[in-house]
């Protein structure tokens, strides 16, 4: 029999292998990876990673031996060309061909590029990969002045490193809010606060037009007429899915890798599992593409079942998280759209909660620095437990309990 093949070495990919080893199968598993780096944890390379606080070997899920131990054949800096579905063949980089009995694509996300004048200059950077954060912070060490475009997580997190390095950093975001398509009016408000308290120039509403060289560095020049003057630029814009390889083969694709709740994709040889994947979600009963942990994580856990004959419904409240500074965001649910909203705790302390409402049914809250009303909140979405907006706003009725009683 030929091999299960897994293109994608992130989070994703080396959840598939791993759960498939634990589910049963134990036939030859290829995991393929362009990267030179066996998997790796992303989420520190706009944080921890660029502050030096943790060295690229801590940023490894497991070490080769592991791989060797599940018998997984990881094969590094492998490009994958094309997919033949008819053949259930992959061809190679190098014009080679790998043959397949099932396949699952793990293939996440690429960063979205700056498209304007200006775009393609030194010393305009990303932070996707473990090689972009290496290049970043390697020149981080000779940097003063750090212009920050996109005031999401990925963007503010590298702008609180760039404080506590005590380097001048700015916040260029487009929209009116900060990380506007995350979290609420009451959760942005709160972050530029944050921000601005601690040195930040956080400037919303307000679209790059281009970017020049200057005798100083780069010159970021603003639709208003404003300039930025800074040594570097950071770019946090927003991702795409890697979707090409399944476009080219004719797999069902929308905005990322269509599948089902069981992360089958229009083929039955084919699963696909994390952030490439366009997915129905048990939990929202709806479509959405989810670019996190736990979804890369669960997704591709169920990815695995699939594989195995053993399909399990992907239904898993979706959770995010961000460190920026002292203070940590823990997201539960989606919450938004929402028509109502409450607030627990005290914005001023920096520990609070927002719960949101939909149709008098609670979908989501974000906590700051508050890590058991976090927990309580993803126990009480899992089992679809009733809370009022009155419930939630009280400080002293006990979320915990009513998490534990179901």
């Amino acid at each position: 029999m030929n091999p299960y093949v897994v293109i994608g070495a992130g989070q994703a990919g080396m959840q598939v292998c791993d759960s498939l080893r634990k589910s049963g199968y134990d036939g030859e598993l290829i995991l393929l990876g362009e990267e030179d780096s066996l998997p790796y944890q992303r989420p520190p390379l706009s944080k921890k990673f660029l502050t030096g606080d943790l060295d690229r070997d801590r940023l490894l899920f497991r070490p080769a031996a592991y791989f060797d131990k599940i018998a997984v054949d990881v094969r590094l800096r492998t490009q994958v060309e094309s997919i033949d579905r008819a053949a259930r063949q992959i061809v190679l980089g190098d014009g080679s061909t790998l043959a397949y009995t099932k396949l699952a694509l793990t293939t996440g996300t690429r960063v979205r590029p700056l498209n304007c004048p200006g775009h393609e200059l030194d010393n305009i950077y990303y932070v996707r990969t473990l090689t972009d954060s290496e290049m970043l912070l390697q020149r981080l060490a000779s940097t003063e002045r750090v212009a920050v475009i996109g005031g999401g997580f990925i963007g503010l997190e590298v702008a609180a490193v760039a404080r506590e390095l005590e380097k001048q950093a700015t916040v260029i975001e487009a929209q009116e809010r900060l990380m506007a398509r995350a979290v609420s009016p009451v959760v942005s408000d709160f972050y530029a606060k944050l921000h601005r308290s601690r040195g930040v120039d956080v400037r919303c509403s307000s679209a790059v037009e281009s970017i020049v060289e200057s005798k100083q560095g780069l010159l970021v020049n603003l639709a208003d007429g404003a300039r930025i003057e800074s040594d570097i630029v950071v770019a946090g814009i927003g991702v795409l899915p890697n979707s090409e390889l399944a476009e080219n083969c004719g797999l069902a694709c929308n905005s990322g890798i269509v599948v089902d709740e069981y992360a089958q994709t229009s083929d039955p040889h084919i699963v696909a599992a994390g952030d490439c994947t366009m997915h129905f979600n048990g939990f929202l009963q709806r479509e959405i593409r989810l670019e996190s942990v736990q979804n890369a994580v669960d997704q591709a856990k169920v990815a695995a079942a699939t594989l195995c004959g053993q399909p399990q419904a992907y239904r898993q409240v979706p959770w995010f998280w961000s460190d920026q500074y002292d203070v940590k965001l823990q997201m539960a649910g989606i919450g938004m759209p929402f028509d109502q909203y409450a607030v627990r705790g005290d914005l001023a302390s920096q520990a609070f909660s927002v719960f949101y409402f939909r149709d008098n049914t609670f979908v989501g809250a974000d906590s700051i620095n508050r890590p058991a009303e976090h927990m309580a909140c993803r126990k009480l979405l899992t089992q679809g437990t009733t809370l009022s907006v009155a419930q939630a706003q009280d400080i002293d009725f006990d979320l915990k309990q009513l998490a534990k009683a179901g």
